[in-house]
């Protein structure tokens, strides 16, 4: 079936097309005196077409141009598929479509809670291009992928393209809304970080699809050791509207990366006074509300609200899974089975796998850490007070002050401690996830190569 385009849609595909040419002209280091002398087209008619002024190039000039530019089948065929856009007809999802045919991030299946100034964060970063690789760690479960959804969704309502790719392995808690072409593309572009793929075959695609639109490329959960660095410097160079959004346990450690750490929620000492709006207890309510509707919140359920965020220091995923006890246990007795020995609580009751992956991650990362950090976390563990500073770990290790300070670093990178106060001072705490574990010889175990 033909269906002729508008003049917006017109100029679109005949603007990927240009975008096309001078992708694969860069790509091989022509100028366009060099491609006119290849091709024998004029310097003003590859000028022409690469600005998107030429509506309706001949058949013969695209012939002439791609020889000169020694494109192989598959080139070929999208620069004559952006063609026949330009002159009228509609084929299937190819390159350009994106200008018209946004894709849009997955679909959470769970509200966005207290997130808010995290999201805002990321949104503006990526959108406004202050940041074009953003890396977002933390402990497994804190919420990555959720703030990554939404500030996904935030720019895809602003108007960019968003390519989402989920790690094998990883969990994906959300609806799926990218198939086709796009789905395809996001795929390859994930390979070819992970360092498959050619770059001749995927980026004058790339090019053509998106131009120099910023967009949105997202990987999420993957292992940053396993990703190509240089491929990924030849992508930002060659497409400089792509915004790069990664979720990970570890940071990538490579020029240009904006480490964004994802902290639990905050959740108060209720010592202090209990504070029903902190965001951790507002977080408990909402899965409160899921399993027992029937517990009304008042004072006492409160307060032990608070307390249980507190003890699980505001980690979703810990407490999400502590939530789902109370379909077989009280309010009250799950504050008491959380103040004497969290770990059983790890569970989620509602299913096994996620409360086995979140011991299984959590041990991942204290076994990946190295020896000396590990024995700190044993040492803070055993100590008798659950807040420390600085000067703790000096003490503790009896290293020099420099070191102490990297090594306080990379446990917070890691998401096995969080950062607080105590009386102006900044203070850390041992997450109560990983003191459960901690002492588990076997959940340590360097893992095997």
């Amino acid at each position: 079936m033909t269906t002729s385009l508008s003049p917006e849609d017109t100029v679109t595909a005949t603007a990927a097309l240009g975008t096309l040419i001078r992708g694969h002209r860069l790509r091989i280091g022509l100028t366009q005196q060099e491609l006119a002398d290849l091709s024998t087209i004029s310097v003003r008619a590859i000028r022409d077409l690469e600005k998107g002024k030429a509506q309706r190039p001949r058949a013969d000039t695209i012939r002439l141009i791609a020889d000169g530019l020694r494109l192989g089948p598959r080139a070929r065929a999208a620069l004559e598929d952006a063609v026949r856009r330009g002159h009228g007809h509609r084929g299937g999802v190819g390159t350009g479509h994106f200008a018209t045919e946004r894709p849009a991030p997955p679909v959470p299946l769970h509200p966005l809670i207290e997130r808010d100034a995290e999201s805002t964060v990321l949104t503006e970063e990526l959108r406004s291009g202050a940041e074009r690789l953003i890396t977002v760690v933390g402990l497994s479960g804190v919420g990555k992928t959720r703030v990554a959804l939404e500030a996904a969704a935030r720019l895809h309502d602003a108007g960019l393209p968003v390519l989402w790719h989920t790690a094998p392995g990883a969990v994906a808690d959300c609806l799926p809304s990218c198939d086709g072409r796009p789905a395809a593309l996001t795929a390859d572009c994930a390979a070819f970080l992970h360092g498959d793929g050619h770059a001749d075959d995927l980026l004058p695609e790339l090019a053509g699809a998106l131009g120099d639109r910023a967009a949105l490329l997202v990987l999420d959960g993957v292992d940053t050791a396993l990703l190509d660095f240089q491929r990924l410097s030849r992508l930002l160079r060659e497409l400089p509207g792509l915004r790069l959004l990664v979720t990970a346990d570890e940071p990538w450690n490579v020029p240009g990366e904006r480490l964004f750490l994802l902290s639990p929620l905050e959740a108060p000492d209720p010592s202090e006074g209990v504070r029903p709006d902190a965001p951790a207890a507002r977080f408990f309510l909402s899965r409160l509300r899921h399993v027992r509707p029937d517990i009304v919140p008042d004072e006492r359920v409160l307060a032990d609200v608070a307390w249980v965020s507190h003890r699980l220091d505001g980690h979703p995923l810990a407490l999400a899974a502590a939530a789902s006890w109370l379909t077989v246990c009280d309010l009250t007795t799950l504050r008491g089975i959380v103040e004497s020995d969290p770990a059983p609580l790890l569970d989620h009751l509602a299913d096994g796998r996620s409360g086995s992956r979140l011991r299984e991650r959590v041990a991942r990362t204290l076994a990946a850490l190295p020896d000396g950090h590990r024995d700190l976390i044993g040492a803070l563990c055993a100590a008798s007070e659950d807040v420390f500073v600085l000067e703790d770990v000096v003490r503790l290790t009896g290293m020099p002050l420099p070191h102490c300070g990297r090594m306080v670093r990379d446990l917070l990178v890691s998401g096995a401690i969080r950062a607080g106060s105590d009386g102006g001072r900044s203070a850390f705490r041992v997450l109560s996830v990983v003191r459960a574990l901690a002492g588990d010889v076997s959940a340590v175990t360097t893992p095997s190569s």
